[in-house]
């Protein structure tokens, strides 16, 4: 059997353990190792996970989303009512600083613009927003503020690895500068290259990381 048309196979059962997406409504097709998911769900939460199962396949170089959130007419809420629950939102989340987030919401869909200090915060802002009813699509343009020396933040990055269970810390070089933090070298699953990403911005000083480690 070709690789892809063996990758595509797995997706598409990955797609159908996944409880809370409808997959039969998503296609699947693979060249060369990148996904292309097309189709049509109900919500953006749905979309954002069919992406996410995706990506936890193993031999998945990437993924082209081209699903489309067709809302049914209970799901459907006007621009104003959107915005009015995700600042109500906010204000519940004790990992979102007060007033932080400007939210502009065109056709359903938010854009999150503001500074945080940290990336966990702006996490907590997108998934905060991400199944409000009415929500088709999100952009987090939140920025994160430069508040400390990232003079040793790869060194930091690396000891937090090499303390995770990450089997691979080894093999992952990271570099660093002005606050923006590359990762190279490879890993053995999908999992393993999320969590070193995940240990990666919760570095002091992270202003961004590019995840560039391979799956093998």
């Amino acid at each position: 059997m070709p690789q892809d048309t063996h990758l595509q196979l797995e997706v598409l059962a990955e797609l159908n353990w996944e409880p809370s997406i409808k997959a039969g409504h998503i296609g699947v097709t693979v060249a060369a190792g990148v996904v292309t998911l097309s189709g049509a769900v109900e919500s953006y939460a749905e979309k954002h996970t069919a992406e996410l199962a995706a990506r936890r396949v193993k031999g998945v170089l990437a993924v082209v989303q081209e699903i489309e959130v067709q809302l049914p007419f209970e799901r459907q809420r006007g621009d104003t009512e959107i915005a009015a629950a995700a600042l109500e939102r906010f204000a519940w989340d004790v990992a979102i600083p007060r007033d932080a987030i400007g939210v502009k919401v065109e056709k359903g869909w938010v854009s999150l613009t503001g500074e945080m200090e940290f990336y966990y915060q702006r996490d907590a802002a997108e998934q905060g927003v991400r199944r409000l009813h009415g929500v088709t699509g999100v952009s987090n343009l939140i920025s994160i503020r430069p508040g400390v020396s990232t003079a040793n933040i790869s060194t930091d990055i690396s000891a937090a690895l090499h303390r995770s269970w990450v089997p691979d810390a080894d093999a992952i070089i990271v570099t660093a500068k002005d606050g923006k933090v590359r990762l190279t070298g490879n890993v053995h699953s999908h999992h393993a290259r999320q969590v070193a990403g995940e240990t990666a911005w919760g570095a002091p000083g992270a202003m961004d990381v590019e995840n560039l480690l391979a799956i093998i």
